[in-house]
């Protein structure tokens, strides 16, 4: 049975769904547990506008956009709550003052803002000096760090070895970098971009090194760490009942494959490795029934879309593809993922959850 340290999910991940208004919008999480995020990703659902992302590492009034390249940039951004967030009035990406949008805010829980300094020299831990902030019962971090223009290692606060990694230059209009620990052959030597739909590509992003409990691995690129160059990291870790980071091979019918996650999923992000597919986001508060089948994609401004065939079934301890779309579940096809959950499998104390 799949026992778990976490028996509320919403601790430490929330999505929340609300509507622009003429002022600032307070969004307060409905999650059995409080929840002051630290990550906070933003898309409204009914227009083609940007993603918004914003942290406590960075700063909230410091926007990134995960389906461009673009550089951070400064904006009236959000302010973090003991629950929640608010808005500011000029953004139409996260309010749209001016019209009748609907939105949705993904938000995970690092540190409260707290952040930790590595001395790489002093430590001993790295060969890269940098600032994390990290959750380490829920396996997060958010990790910031200025390039040497060398390859080299980075502290990343988790205690555990990191299954994903984001990376992003701050300064410059440069890749959204993903590795995925379900993609490679060879320690490390792929990544995805979340901006794009391309197929899983081979180069030197993270010097052909996996991470360990205490570091991930750079190359040389300015892209990557390029000299004077601040940059962001996401670090996930799997914790059993909570997180999950796998892949899948897809069977290209509507008696789709299961994925076992053990814990019933508030959040899912797939992406096929070897075709030029988009990535396909789906949460349990856009769809909270089955089929789930509303979606986003991270790498374009698109709306928000009800799929017919890129569909699944939300299960209370993973979920199983429901339809034949090339973009979840192609027949012999590679699938990556990660998911969150809302409760799981079983909790700590031996009580089953119930499915949908």
């Amino acid at each position: 049975m799949a026992y778990t340290t976490i028996d509320d999910g919403s601790a430490h991940f929330q999505t929340a769904l609300y509507s622009s208004d003429s002022s600032s919008v307070t969004v307060t999480n409905d999650g059995n547990s409080d929840l002051q995020p630290d990550w906070i990703w933003i898309k409204v659902r009914n227009g083609t506008n940007n993603h918004n992302t914003f942290d406590t590492s960075r700063g909230v009034a410091n926007r990134l956009k995960p389906n461009t390249n673009d550089a951070e940039d400064g904006s009236s951004g959000v302010s973090v709550s003991s629950d929640g967030f608010a808005t500011g009035t000029s953004l139409g990406d996260i309010n749209n003052t001016s019209g009748s949008n609907t939105y949705v805010a993904w938000q995970w829980k690092a540190n409260g803002g707290t952040t930790t300094t590595n001395d790489a020299s002093s430590t001993g831990v790295g060969s890269i000096d940098s600032v994390y902030q990290a959750n380490t019962t829920a396996g997060f971090s958010i990790v910031t760090w200025t390039g040497t223009g060398s390859a080299g290692t980075i502290a990343h606060g988790l205690g555990a070895t990191p299954q994903v990694v984001i990376l992003k230059s701050r300064d410059n209009a440069h890749d959204w970098f993903v590795a995925h620990n379900s993609m490679h052959s060879t320690p490390w030597e792929k990544y995805l971009r979340l901006h794009e739909t391309g197929a899983v590509a081979d180069d030197v992003i993270w010097n052909d090194t996996a991470p360990t409990s205490t570091v991930f691995s750079v190359g040389s690129y300015d892209s990557t760490n390029g000299n004077n160059v601040k940059l962001v990291a996401y670090c996930f870790a799997e914790k059993q009942g909570y997180s999950k980071f796998g892949g899948y091979t897809g069977n290209g019918n509507a008696n789709g494959t299961f994925v076992y996650t053990g814990f019933k999923p508030a959040w899912i992000l797939v992406k096929r490795t070897d075709s030029t597919n988009g990535w396909f986001l789906m949460d349990n508060k856009r769809s909270p029934f089955n089929l789930t089948n509303d979606y986003l994609r991270p790498n374009a401004s698109d709306a928000e879309g009800e799929a017919a065939n890129s569909v699944w079934d939300t299960l209370s301890n993973g979920f199983k593809l429901r339809g034949s779309g090339a973009d979840v579940n192609a027949d012999g096809s590679l699938f990556v993922y990660m998911a969150f959950a809302e409760s799981p499998f079983v909790s700590s104390e031996g009580v089953p959850t119930t499915a949908r």
